[in-house]
């Protein structure tokens, strides 16, 4: 899994009536846009986070990253 910062990380509920969650990548902290990447989460929560199977990432769209 490769991701940038401004990246969106796609977390799929694992069991039944979990809700997906959506974090931002505000810093990647591997190599070559590897995991570990610091992440917020839209209730403002921040964490590290090495994504597993259950994740996507959405990149950001070129226009947005460079505003």
């Amino acid at each position: 899994m490769q991701a940038s910062v401004g990246d969106r990380l796609l977390v799929h509920g694992r069991i039944v009536g979990q809700q997906n969650r959506t974090a931002e990548v505000i810093e990647v902290l591997g190599s070559n846009g590897g995991p570990p990447y610091r992440v917020r989460f839209e209730d403002g929560h921040e964490t590290l986070m090495s994504p597993g199977p259950d994740t996507v990432v959405r990149p950001v769209p070129y226009s947005e990253s460079e505003s």
